[in-house]
């Protein structure tokens, strides 16, 4: 079966409009990008001026052989820096645990232990499928109502931006991580995660796994304090 190719329109008219046609589909395109860096100008900080918030939030980045990822481990380093220098007092790490031999939470658990963070002001987050669902059960689950956001930088605004949607007062650490191949694909993903962010922030979907409300960042807050 011979297979047509598509007819570019010959007049100068034709090829005018197919011009503002595609110069159109990119700007429709970029509106979402555009959205969250204009919504998050004044939201991004680094570990050395991050304001002071009880709770940081670290969102999982994979794992490699139940360990946590170089992406991962950075953004762990960071929020172990916050809380030694005492600007956070709880770190919760929301992530993927839906299956049984793939465990983001308790691997960054683990990892937040070696690198000074006590047990008792880490809390786990095991429904993180993605950044609006962990952002939701952040607000509704473990009422978290003001956070520092960890994440790389390809990815802290539209994390802070679907917080802020889902009822939280974020500000975003955009930690340094190598540009490599992994980098690139991560940016690139962004373009066309943001247009995604947009319906989550204005439909507020439920997340995948909602569940009952839980009191491990209360508990861990108020054992902060004793």
């Amino acid at each position: 079966m011979k297979i047509r190719r598509p007819r570019l329109p010959r007049t100068r008219r034709g090829q005018r409009r197919l011009v503002q046609a595609v110069m159109a589909g990119c700007v429709l395109a970029l509106l979402p990008v555009t959205w969250l860096y204009v919504s998050t100008a004044d939201r991004l900080r680094t570990t050395a001026d991050a304001p002071r918030a009880q709770v940081a939030v670290v969102f999982g980045a994979g794992l490699w052989n139940g360990e946590p990822s170089p992406y991962l481990a950075n953004r762990l380093d960071a929020a172990a820096r916050l809380y030694r220098a005492g600007r956070v007092e709880v770190v919760l790490v929301t992530g993927d645990n839906s299956r049984k031999d793939y465990d983001e939470p308790d691997a960054m658990r683990t990892y937040l232990k070696k690198h000074g963070v006590p047990d008792r002001r880490i809390v786990s987050d095991y429904a993180g499928f993605d950044t609006w669902d962990s952002c939701v059960r952040a607000r509704k689950i473990f009422g978290v109502d003001r956070a520092v956001l960890i994440s790389q930088g390809f990815h802290i605004r539209r994390a802070v931006a679907l917080c802020e949607a889902a009822g939280v007062d974020s500000y975003g650490v955009g930690v340094d991580a190598k540009h490599d191949v992994t980098w690139y694909y991560g940016g690139t993903r962004e373009v066309f995660a943001a247009g995604k962010a947009v319906l989550d922030a204005v439909f507020h979907p439920d997340p995948t796994f909602l569940g009952p409300r839980e009191n491990g960042v209360t508990k861990a807050l108020a054992g902060a304090r004793d």
